[in-house]
């Protein structure tokens, strides 16, 4: 098992060697290894000299350099990109906080209790510096506007000492350059509904004489990313794919809308193929004696195992759409299949539907809902990976040659295809933005009831069939 220690370092010479040292010798759990991902931001007083002789000295020590000075964000998106880890640890190169103390903070994520950690100043702690009144106070109401925001109780949001699984830490896109990290990664493993715990860690602060960087114009601007990160859902590295889809269907107003329809059919065993993040699960779970949330891809699974852990009605299952092999010990236990968004991606949508009926009882339902008219195939679809978009008579064809019974297709989101149309054919962009997909949700109220009014195919079809 081995630690990242991600350090980004700008104009700290009287600083960079006892920082390091401290570092490299800061007590670590039982066989775990350590690693130093240092990112010089392009300083100029010398640091990068003294960086170089201590990078020669210590195999530990991995070291990169800007070539231009870009910030914090900017630095930890360098380290996150070169770590290698199991963990990653963001370390700053002023001592602020103490190297000592990584036990304390690994603990949570070794126990496979936390996805997250951070370090609290303001937790009781054994030591911590008396600093100014306003900087705290900043401190304090910038944790609270992003707890307001993003629905947390963390005691300090703008903490440099936050621990993560790497490989959830890589998938999630890094945009702010300056000290705009700290919010916005304080939003989005929030949205992604990771498992945060906070710890207590002494702090010994720098005043501004003594070097420290931050000002009060980053308290603005860290206002400005709260918000931003609130109203979009920037949550996946690209490329988009099924993370895209998350942005345009896990909009709460659109998730409703879609389980208003679906939920009449959903008997008492469920079995969801392509769950994704859990967002129509944990809307439709309720009152099901067993509520199967079936998904493939590693982080999407590990997102549904931490929204569900405590929930008895809900397994998680790891199934691919099309390995029809997986679905051979399913057979015959389910009165309800979902199969909402997953055939568009499939190599061969029939053998998908064909093994999602195997797992039906007698009189159980299949309930598919697709991309539609595939003259609105665009560049967004490519960029979303959508192999083809269906026709509805296709689809029922499809259905009935598994020998089932269709009950009814209905057109959904018809304001949503005037869109499509608009963005992919009319303007060729490759995605919807997410400023247009919020307005969108909000508006769902209107579009819903003008829904059946509109003369026009809807963007996407829902299929419900009956197993005889």
């Amino acid at each position: 098992m081995k630690l990242s220690i991600l350090i980004p370092v700008y104009n700290e010479r009287t600083m960079a060697q006892r920082s390091l040292s401290r570092v490299l010798e800061a007590p670590l759990p039982e066989n775990m290894e350590r690693e130093l991902v240092v990112v010089d931001d392009c300083s100029t007083d010398g640091t990068w000299n003294i960086l170089e002789r201590l990078a020669s000295m210590h195999p530990e020590i991995r070291l990169f350099r800007h070539e231009r000075n870009m910030g914090k964000g900017a630095a930890v998106r360098t380290a996150v990109s070169h770590a290698t880890g199991d963990f990653c640890l963001v370390q700053d190169a002023d001592l602020e906080y103490d190297p000592f103390e990584y036990p304390k903070l690994l603990r949570p994520l070794l126990d496979g209790r936390a996805d997250a950690v951070f370090g609290s100043r303001y937790l009781s702690s054994e030591q911590t510096r008396i600093l100014p009144f306003w900087h705290s106070m900043i401190n304090k109401t910038l944790t609270l506007v992003s707890n307001m925001f993003c629905n947390l109780n963390c005691t300090d949001m703008e903490t440099c000492y936050k621990v993560f699984r790497t490989d959830l830490l890589k998938s999630i896109p890094i945009r702010s350059n300056r000290f705009g990290f700290e919010p916005e990664i304080t939003m989005k493993v929030a949205k992604r509904k990771l498992r945060i715990y906070e710890v207590p860690i002494s702090y010994h602060g720098r005043t501004y004489e003594e070097g420290k960087k931050i000002g009060w114009k980053d308290g603005v601007r860290a206002l400005g990313v709260i918000f931003k990160y609130w109203l979009i859902d920037d949550l996946y590295q690209e490329p988009y794919g099924r993370a895209f889809l998350n942005n345009l269907t896990g909009t709460p107003q659109y998730l409703n809308w879609l389980v208003r329809i679906l939920r009449p059919y959903a008997g008492d065993t469920v079995l969801e193929i392509g769950a994704g993040i859990g967002n129509l699960s944990a809307r439709l779970m309720g009152r099901r004696l067993r509520y199967v949330a079936a998904e493939s891809d590693p982080l999407y699974l590990h997102a549904l195992e931490n929204r569900f852990f405590r929930t008895p009605n809900v397994q998680v299952l790891r199934l691919a759409p099309d390995d029809i092999s997986g679905y051979a010990e399913l057979a015959g236990q389910f009165d309800t299949v979902l199969c909402i968004n997953v055939l568009e991606y499939a190599a061969d949508p029939e053998a998908v539907v064909r093994a999602a009926a195997g797992v039906l009882r007698s009189g159980g339902r299949l309930l598919l809902l697709t991309p539609q008219n595939p003259w609105l195939y665009s560049a967004i679809d490519r960029v979303m990976g959508h192999r083809r978009r269906f026709r509805a008579r296709e689809l029922r064809e499809l259905v009935e040659r598994q020998g089932l019974a269709v009950r009814e297709i209905r057109q959904i989101n018809k304001a949503g295809a005037l869109a499509w149309w608009l963005f992919g054919k009319v303007f060729r962009r490759k995605k919807i933005n997410k400023l247009s997909l919020k307005i969108f949700d909000k508006t769902v109220w209107l579009w819903r009831r003008l829904d059946w009014l509109l003369p026009w195919r809807g963007l996407s079809v829902i299929v419900a069939a009956e197993k005889p």
